[in-house]
């Protein structure tokens, strides 16, 4: 089968590495792709806006199965122009994708559904939104930290976890005044800060089963001990020790599966993957936002421990015989490591020469990512993005993988380097 995957992220990478392995796949391009993509598949220059070209390259080369990796297409209907021009794709449809394109939609679809979340506030003007949190803070003293969310979407960023009432807000001020998000920011969300552990669950359904893979633990903030501002992700580990199979199994009957069904209930199945970020709490796991597609790193942690061949997976979501389809999974655990370009999550460089990533990728059970790379006019690999690159490390324990992961991370240089030292650290 003739492969297309969509993105150009260390997630994709990791699809790529993943369904390479599949004795089922002869062939694999990905738009546009990056350096470390290009060593696994054939990369185009088709912008992911670009719906139409997309699907005109996958009529045109016999595509068996597009694959979606960014959220941004998901949100604009990609799996509706191609399933109406009868091409198979793994994606939820427009409608469905609004359960991350809309953070209201997604909140009012969880209170509507018995969903356990936060307590939260929908605003659609910046007076309204400092009213409510003038008033979470009168009720719950001036040391209680509050959540600002953008409405739509804003690569990962647009969440504020606020100390106090003029962090908030001055996230406000950002989101709502100074539109740092464009239009994302016409409405928010604020909601109460739940306390607990953090886990991310990924589960790939066809509308009515259910397959949820292991559970994941990102890293959002861009400094050690959870500092800093929030990033697209700074290193993820699975699976996650606190998270006991029972409490996987309540994500999957009180938060996911209650979502799918509200999908199906509007008109239009959910297929593909949904991802729910989940703060496991003294009541229980509560949901904290849904995501429509593979996370950024988390998929990196997860993809290397799964034993069994991914494809069957995402063919079984598509033509919903995903309940015929058996999942197994290596013991072990994985941990992987962003390195990003000095000065991510804002201003950075690109065009920095990197070395020492074959030597890293020749390590025991160490796997090199590329997130933003690309090879210039001499052949010379170099940045391109704010996540440059990850290393996953695969150990029999959480230790043991992290150790690998770190021992590959050391070899690669580049102008400006930064990772956090500290990914999976509390659990070892």
């Amino acid at each position: 089968m003739r492969l297309f995957i969509v993105g150009g992220g260390g997630r994709e990478h990791a699809l790529a590495w993943k369904l390479s392995q599949s004795e089922n796949v002869s062939k694999i391009f990905c738009a546009p792709g990056n350096a470390g993509i290009a060593q696994l598949a054939e990369c185009v220059a088709i912008d992911i806006s670009d719906l139409q070209s997309l699907a005109d390259f996958a009529e045109k080369e016999k595509i068996g199965l597009t694959i979606v990796g960014p959220e941004a297409p998901l949100v604009a209907g990609i799996a509706d122009l191609f399933e109406s021009r009868g091409l198979p794709i793994f994606a939820p449809s427009k409608d469905p994708a609004r359960l991350e394109g809309s953070k209201t939609f997604a909140k009012r679809l969880m209170q509507s559904s018995g969903i356990p979340t936060a307590r939260f506030w929908i605003c659609d003007t910046p007076s309204v939104a400092r009213a409510r949190i003038a008033d979470y803070y009168r009720m719950n003293g001036q040391n209680a930290r509050i959540v600002i969310k953008a409405d739509g979407l804003a690569a990962g960023k647009g969440v504020t976890v606020a100390a106090s009432q003029s962090e908030a807000d001055d996230a406000i001020a950002l989101m709502m005044e100074t539109m740092i998000f464009g239009k994302s920011g016409s409405q928010v969300v604020v909601e109460e800060c739940m306390e607990g552990e953090e886990a991310s669950i990924m589960a790939i359904t066809d509308g009515d089963a259910i397959v949820p893979l292991l559970p994941s633990q990102d890293h959002k903030r861009v400094f050690n001990s959870d500092e800093g501002p929030n990033t697209g992700g700074m290193g993820a580990y699975c699976p996650t020790p606190f998270l006991a199979d029972e409490f996987v199994t309540q994500t999957i009957d009180t938060i996911i599966r209650p979502a799918v069904h509200a999908i199906r209930e509007l008109g239009i199945p959910y297929k593909g993957l949904i991802y729910a970020g989940i703060m496991l709490t003294s009541d229980g796991p509560k949901c904290i936002e849904f995501n429509c597609r593979f996370g950024d790193p988390e998929t990196e942690a997860v993809l290397p421990l799964m034993e069994t061949d991914l494809l069957p997976l995402l063919i079984g979501a598509t033509d919903c015989t995903l309940d015929t389809v058996e999942l197994k999974w290596k013991s072990g655990a994985a941990v992987n490591v962003v390195a990003a370009s000095g000065g991510y999550p804002g201003k950075y460089q690109i065009g920095k020469k990197i070395s020492g990533v074959e030597n890293a990728a020749l390590l025991e059970e160490c796997i090199v990512f590329h997130s933003g790379t690309k090879r210039d006019c001499d052949n010379t690999l170099i940045t391109d993005g704010g996540r440059v690159l990850s290393v996953t490390g695969v150990g029999d324990s959480l230790a043991e993988a992290a150790e690998r992961a770190y021992r590959g991370m050391r070899l690669i240089r580049f102008d400006g380097i930064h990772y956090r030292d500290d990914i999976g650290k509390r659990f070892i």
